[in-house]
């Protein structure tokens, strides 16, 4: 990658429950408008899209961009789980880092319909059969819902393995209300305590509440990456860029470890964490603010130990002291995170993308994190593949 990369413009729109939200296409389209207008910029001006979504009918991408202009340029559809949003953007930055474009636009979108994720096309096999097999015979309950089974049975295995505590996952829930009481944009703002999340409905007697894991959502968000030569042509704000990205897929330990942390995805994580942080060369002890994937709260924990921003077996120590939110070490998911804001799937990583930005920018308001100059981005989905991006304020 030879030129830098800025994101000059972000937008999204607050999140919504499912029935509740526009059409997929026209939540895509207002994102999109609103990044070109925190840009500055024309779509005229954009030389490709990538637009990203899991739930929807092939083109899907271009019926919400034919909304901002009909510019007959190319225009890419990304679906990769739940890390669809930090793909397209993996794509985007190196569309403009290698010199193939100046300015991209990146999309993300979700429509979604209530209840637990599920099979779409039931007549083939599914990408999650060898998920499911080494599922089967390392936890069983095979009547709870695939995320939830493969998320609790990772916590179940660090709960097991470390001696971590319900009672932990349940403060991180709370954290995530509390960060999220100050975002206009996040799904759910009403805060909980850690005895009211213990306290919810159990869904694993032992190992996760009903409020440990994030709820499915309707939303979209979007960012304008450009060139430096770009940028300074057109005199756009270039306070934020991408210091380093890089983008993981399993590994035979996925599957051969025996392990439920990595079989969601663990050794991805710190395999992607630790290219960025060699290619920006410094280290997590180096970042303010972190926007993680946490679709339940058991793989918030387990996250923080795959990115280092604690020793393995260390993360129930991180949360009791306070590590991971303002005054601590590290301020994780002040945007609410999934289990607060939401967590549709197209959208999330490029929400991410759109905290960080504004938390670098000094313009998130009451999240602000103070003195914010190094913001890390980690976007998971299963079958598989992780995304870690690092942005600099510049």
């Amino acid at each position: 990658m030879s030129r830098n990369v800025y994101v000059s413009g972000v937008g999204m729109i607050p999140f919504a429950k499912p029935g509740a939200s526009a059409p997929y296409h026209q939540m895509g389209a207002a994102a999109g408008r609103l990044a070109l207008e925190d840009a500055g910029l024309a779509y005229d001006d954009v030389q490709q899209v990538y637009a990203g979504y899991v739930y929807g009918d092939s083109t899907s991408g271009q019926k919400a961009v034919y909304q901002l202009g009909m510019t007959g340029i190319p225009v890419i559809n990304v679906n990769n789980n739940c890390s669809t949003g930090s793909t397209a953007l993996f794509l985007a930055r190196q569309a403009v880092a290698s010199g193939m474009a100046d300015c991209v636009l990146v999309l993300g979108f979700e429509q979604m319909s209530p209840g637990a994720l599920g099979a779409v096309f039931p007549d083939r096999p599914t990408p999650f059969d060898d998920f499911d097999a080494v599922t089967d015979k390392l936890v069983g309950m095979p009547e709870i819902p695939l995320a939830l089974r493969y998320f609790g049975g990772a916590g179940l295995s660090h709960m097991t393995k470390y001696g971590t505590r319900l009672e932990t996952f349940a403060k991180i829930r709370a954290k995530a209300s509390r960060h999220a009481a100050n975002n206009p944009l996040a799904l759910f703002r009403k805060e909980v305590t850690a005895e009211e999340v213990m306290n919810a409905p159990m869904i694993w007697p032992g190992v996760m509440t009903r409020l440990m894991a994030c709820p499915p959502t309707c939303g979209a968000a979007a960012a304008l990456l450009v060139s430096e030569r770009f940028a300074k042509e057109k005199g756009l704000d270039t306070g934020v860029y991408i210091a380093a990205q890089a983008m993981t897929t399993d590994r035979p330990s996925t599957f051969e470890s025996d392990d439920m942390m990595r079989l969601v995805g663990y050794d991805m994580a710190a395999e992607a964490a630790a290219k960025v942080y060699a290619e920006a060369g410094i280290g997590p002890d180096d970042i303010d603010v972190v926007e993680l994937h946490d679709c339940f709260a058991h793989n918030e924990l387990i996250t923080y130990e795959a990115l280092g921003l604690c020793p393995a077996g260390g993360a129930e120590k991180f949360v009791n002291d306070g590590d991971n939110t303002y005054g601590g070490k590290v301020v994780t998911n002040p945007s609410g995170g999934l289990l607060s804001k939401g967590h549709p799937l197209g959208a999330t990583g490029l929400a991410q993308c759109y905290e960080l930005t504004q938390q670098l920018r000094g313009k998130a308001e009451a999240r602000q994190v103070d003195g914010a100059r190094v913001g890390l981005q980690h976007n998971l989905g299963l079958g598989g593949a992780c995304v870690v991006t690092m942005y600099r304020a510049g």
